[in-house]
């Protein structure tokens, strides 16, 4: 989505008559995206609930806070993603005009039923028990060879980038094998899908668009190159078996192609920054308090647990956004159809109503989070993210005892789709 500080709608009034400033979240959005924010978003989190559960937008709509909100608008029928349709309904469409987003647009992920629901199933369950159970033996050896690659760089230097040669080249090598593509092709992979995701920010910047807009045209351009390789060779591959499914749906072959095009892409830029923020995060998150490691390290029952509690406290997406579909209510505030609200991720996973001391990074905690979302567009590759990083973090604190931080991750400069650039790490 894009959107602008600028733009400022009238202040709404709640059932009981206060007028709640637009303008009032805005230092607070600012702070989440700035590097105090990214490093440390509770204050940022509880200053959001601190307005309501239903936050005013200073673009217009409302930022959704507590956790039982967001869960309604995330499960209900009646909320829907911001289809082209709903964009065609809006007075400020240069908002919805940018390259990207349109192209983005045509993907499952912005889509509602009955086109949402027909790709869907389509795909069925993309990585059921046994197809994770297939894949489970790569991954454990794609862990090991990325783990060798850890160490001997320690070794030599004293430390290493955790982010850039293991949580990042993971989820490209996993995709990437199960999409069969080229591997010489990953690193600009990565490098399209990270300059990519500048569209989907709340408020990207002019220059963010224009570097958006040239990686969706680079990636449009290799997937289609893709597709169109498939369906020449007509293989056995992931890809080539989409084409001949949706060839039995279409008659339009350049139609089929198309879909199967921004399947493969969304697939893609869905699997890699989200799962490597999540491995980063997760290593993180357990080495910044001491013992904590070692703790985990003698009772490996629980890694399952300490990845359930980092998806809770450090989502990789932090917001998602949705359109009532109806007039409706949400959170005791009456919202006519087309009103666009913003599910804060974060804010919802720390809402200490559902997750008491929400702060605290509690491995034992079994509390409940909305990260891989909900409903129709509940996140297709949770199984895959999970098995990813119960394959990493096992061998890791198995090989590595005394893994220890040398310097505090960097991030990228944004607001929804969270991104550590750099962990460091010694041994």
């Amino acid at each position: 989505m894009t959107a602008t500080l600028e733009a400022r709608p009238a202040d709404p009034e709640r059932p009981d008559g206060r007028v709640v400033d637009r303008r009032a979240a805005v230092p607070l959005l600012r702070r989440l995206r700035s590097a105090e924010g990214l490093a440390d978003p509770s204050p940022v989190y509880d200053g959001l609930r601190a307005l309501g559960d239903l936050v005013p937008a200073p673009w217009g709509g409302y930022l959704v806070t507590g956790y039982d909100a967001c869960d309604q608008v995330l499960r209900g029928r009646t909320w829907l993603v911001p289809d082209f349709a709903w964009q065609e309904r809006q007075t400020e469409t240069g908002r919805w005009d940018a390259v990207a987003t349109q192209e983005m647009s045509r993907t499952l992920s912005r889509l509602n039923a009955p086109d949402h629901t027909r790709q869907r199933r389509s795909l069925g369950n993309l990585f059921d028990r046994n197809t994770l159970r297939d894949m489970e033996p790569q991954i454990e050896a794609d862990v090991a060879e990325l783990l060798d690659r850890l160490a001997e760089r320690i070794r030599t230097d004293g430390e290493a980038d955790l982010s850039a040669l293991v949580s990042e080249q993971l989820p490209i090598g996993t995709v990437g094998r199960w999409l069969d593509i080229a591997p010489e092709d990953y690193p600009h992979i990565l490098t399209m899908t990270h300059n990519q995701v500048h569209a989907q920010e709340l408020l990207p910047t002019k220059s963010q668009l224009a570097v958006s807009e040239q990686a969706t045209m680079d990636l449009r351009e290799y997937f289609t190159r893709l597709v169109r390789e498939r369906r020449d060779n007509d293989g056995d591959d992931v890809i080539a078996g989409w084409i001949r499914t949706w060839d039995a749906l279409e008659s339009d072959r350049e139609a089929t192609d198309r879909m199967v095009y921004q399947l493969t892409m969304f697939v893609t830029i869905a699997s890699l920054e989200t799962t490597a923020t999540l491995l980063s995060s997760l290593v993180w998150s357990l080495l910044r308090s001491p013992g904590r490691w070692e703790w985990l390290r003698e009772r490996p029952e629980h890694i399952d647990d300490a990845i359930d509690e980092a998806l809770r406290y450090d989502p990789p997406v932090r917001v998602n956004s949705r359109v009532a579909g109806e007039d409706t209510e949400l959170a005791g505030v009456f919202l006519p159809k087309d009103t666009m609200v913003h599910v804060m991720y974060g804010a919802a996973n720390r809402d200490p109503r559902r997750n008491p001391d929400p702060h605290t990074f509690d491995v034992l905690r079994r509390g409940t989070h909305l990260t891989f979302g909900g409903g129709a567009h509940y996140c297709l590759g949770a199984g895959l993210a999970r098995l990813e990083a119960r394959a990493l973090l096992g061998q890791l604190l198995r090989r590595f005892p005394t893994l220890r931080v040398a310097s505090p991750p960097e991030y990228a400069p944004r607001m929804v789709f969270h991104r550590v650039t750099s962990l460091r790490v010694a041994a």
